[in-house]
């Protein structure tokens, strides 16, 4: 029996116009998913889960000729307005990229991933996939790593969320894929500098070649899909600092 069809958001950081999310959406419609594109009309990597002045003000939207929903907003909210039925039906998943550059070690401001990790508060599962280059030669790689990784997010329990990363190779020069621990803080590429006139500037470095075999920056590298399971913002057992607080605030 063929499986059932899913209703799947697509969305992205780079903007609804982006071939990574064109390419995305052709593998993921391809696959036999009912697909619905909702992505920012602008460039809006970096800014994580941010809905700063999104909420009580118009959100304004375009279709493009190809059908596709660019919002005057973050992948956040394109998730979101998607979730409340905006435009149709809610969404069964959610989908996020193809981003144009990876997403590897500390990925908390990455639109492409907070998209999914969106979609997870919202009561359903989110894959990112992203792609190892600024200027990919083959988008078709990573959207049919997405569209497989697809069939096995939508047996997960709701709530699951997984980060992919995927060489820019053709499938055929693809190693495999390994679960990977995110690159340590130690190796973002972040560093600050002082202007001239004493301003304070955060800048780009290049960075020496990784020692951590496990980590998803030195399994991309090395030609593997790295695969890392993500959870957002939810409690975690221990009465430490309840027991603290509450010792000085017992009345």
């Amino acid at each position: 029996m063929a499986p059932e069809q899913l209703r799947v958001l697509v969305t992205n950081d780079d903007g609804y116009e982006s071939l990574g999310i064109q390419a995305l959406a052709a593998a993921i419609e391809e696959a036999g998913h009912e697909v619905q594109v909702v992505a920012p009309w602008d460039d809006q990597s970096g800014v994580g889960s941010s809905r700063a002045r999104m909420i009580g003000r118009r959100i304004a939207s375009k279709v493009g000729e190809n059908g596709f929903v660019g919002i005057d907003g973050t992948p956040g909210i394109a998730v979101t307005l998607a979730r409340l039925g905006a435009f149709g039906p809610s969404p069964d998943i959610v989908v996020s990229g193809i981003n144009h550059g990876h997403n590897i070690g500390p990925i908390l401001h990455s639109g492409t991933v907070a998209a999914a990790l969106t979609a997870a508060t919202q009561g359903l599962s989110g894959l990112a996939i992203s792609i190892d280059s600024e200027d990919p030669s083959y988008f078709e790689t990573a959207g049919a790593v997405a569209a497989e990784a697809l069939t096995w997010l939508r047996e997960q329990p709701v709530g699951t969320v997984i980060n992919v990363n995927v060489p820019d190779v053709p499938v055929s020069e693809l190693k495999g894929a390994r679960w990977a621990r995110l690159a340590p803080y130690e190796r973002s590429r972040l560093v600050l500098e002082t202007t001239p006139t004493g301003d304070q500037l955060i800048t780009l470095r290049t960075l020496p070649p990784p020692t951590e075999p496990d980590t998803d920056e030195s399994l991309l590298l090395d030609g593997y899909i790295t695969v890392t399971p993500l959870t957002g913002v939810t409690e975690l057992p221990g009465t430490s600092a309840a027991t603290h607080l509450s010792a000085t605030f017992t009345n």
